[in-house]
C-alpha cells in the first residue's frame, strides 16, 4: 500500500506525507515515529541550544530509526541571529541527507548543502518565493498557505488557491503545506498539483509528539476557529492558537502596540513552558485551523497508515465510481 509521486521518488521516502519543522516539537522521538512509518520527519535544528546538541539529537534519532530522515533549518533575520553556519556544519558533520530550509534568502545555505549531496526541500508562502528557491537549486518546495500554524505571509492566500497557482509555474516536486491532516486533504493536495503534503498541528497530536498530554487534548476540543493571528500590524503575521494571550495581544495590536510592548507576552521560553507544563494559557504556541479536524491521538504509524490507506479508497473508490458513473450514463 503506497502513493508514488515525484516527491517519494525524489526524497527516497514511502509515503508522500511529511512532519516539517516545528519549534520545540521537532525531537527524536516524533520524527523517528514518523520515519519508521514510511513518511519524512525533520529535527528542528534550532529546538536545540546548540550545534553539538542537535548533532546530539541527531545520533538520538538515528538509534530509533534506520529510515530516512531530515533537519529543519529555518533562517529569520534577528539583531542577534543564532550561529547559522555552525548549526549547517552539525548537520553536514552528521551525514543527514534531506534538509528542510525556511524563512529568509538561504542561498548560502542551499550552496553548501548541495555541495554535499543533500537534498534541499524549502518551506514557502508565495508562488514568487517558491520560484526563487527553485532558482537556487533545491530539489524540492513545500507551499504553505493561509491557514497554515507559524508564519502565513503577509499574502493571506488559501491553499485552494495557493496550490494550483504554484504548480502551475514550479517544475520540480512540491508538496501542500497549511490545513492538512486526513486523507481527503491528501487527495486534494494531490489534485490541485502537489506530490503530497506536510502537516505540522496533526502530527503535533500524536503519541510520539513531545508535547504535555493536556495540550494534545486542547487541539482535539478546539474547533476550526480556534487560532488568532497575531503581528499583523507588524507585518510578521502568525497564526497561533488561541488563548488568553493570544487575545490579549490582539488587542494591544488594536490600540497600537508595537513588538517591544507585547514583547514578554510573546517570549519563546512561554510558549515552551505551554508544552512542558501544559497549561494553554501559559504563552503563545502555534497550531493552525486544521484543529477542526483533528478527533484523535494516534501513533505516527496509525495516522500515516490511515492516511494513506483512505487517500486510496477515496481516489479507487469514490472518484473512481463517479467517473464510472458518467462513463455508463453517456454510453
Amino acid at each position: 500500500m503506497a502513493l508514488k509521486t515525484r516527491f517519494t521518488e525524489t526524497f527516497g521516502v514511502e509515503h508522500p506525507v511529511v512532519q516539517g519543522g516545528m519549534q520545540w516539537v521537532g525531537r527524536a522521538e516524533l520524527v523517528a515515529g514518523v520515519a519508521n512509518a514510511g513518511g519524512l520527519g525533520f529535527i528542528t535544528a534550532l529546538t536545540q541550544p546548540t550545534p553539538d546538541d542537535l548533532r546530539r539529537e541527531i545520533d538520538r534519532c538515528r538509534k530509533l530509526t534506520d529510515k530516512p530522515f531530515g533537519v529543519n533549518l529555518t533562517i529569520l533575520p534577528a539583531i542577534n541571529p543564532p550561529p547559522y553556519a555552525e548549526y549547517r556544519q552539525a548537520i553536514i558533520d552528521s551525514g543527514v541527507k534531506i534538509v528542510e530550509t525556511a524563512g529568509y534568502k538561504p542561498q548560502e545555505h542551499v550552496d553548501h548543502f548541495k555541495e554535499h549531496g543533500i537534498k534541499v526541500l524549502h518551506k514557502c508562502t508565495a508562488v514568487r518565493h517558491a520560484l526563487s528557491a527553485e532558482r537556487m537549486g533545491v530539489d524540492g518546495i513545500s507551499i504553505d498557505g493561509f491557514e497554515c500554524a507559524g508564519h502565513p505571509g503577509e499574502d493571506d492566500v488559501p491553499g485552494l488557491i495557493l496550490i494550483p497557482a504554484a504548480a502551475d509555474k514550479v517544475k520540480i516536486p512540491m508538496i501542500a503545506s497549511g490545513g492538512f491532516g486526513d486523507a481527503r486533504g491528501l487527495v486534494a493536495a494531490l489534485a490541485l498539483g502537489a506530490d503530497g503534503i506536510n502537516m505540522g498541528t496533526r502530527f503535533m497530536c500524536t503519541v510520539e509528539s513531545p508535547i504535555h498530554q493536556k495540550i494534545k487534548e486542547q487541539i482535539v476540543a478546539n474547533d476550526e476557529r480556534a487560532t488568532d493571528l497575531i503581528f499583523r500590524t507588524m507585518h510578521n503575521t502568525s497564526r497561533v492558537a488561541k488563548n488568553a494571550v493570544s487575545q490579549q495581544v490582539v488587542a494591544m495590536e488594536k490600540e497600537g502596540a508595537k513588538f517591544e510592548d507585547v514583547r514578554e507576552l510573546v517570549a519563546g521560553s512561554r510558549g515552551r513552558s505551554v508544552y512542558e507544563i501544559g497549561d494553554q494559557d501559559a504563552g503563545i504556541w502555534s497550531a493552525g485551523m486544521v484543529q477542526g479536524l483533528i478527533h484523535d491521538i494516534p501513533t505516527c504509524a496509525d495516522l500515516i497508515t490511515r492516511i494513506v490507506r483512505e487517500a486510496e479508497e477515496i481516489i479507487q473508490g469514490r472518484l473512481a465510481g463517479m467517473v464510472a458513473k458518467k462513463a455508463m450514463a453517456t454510453a
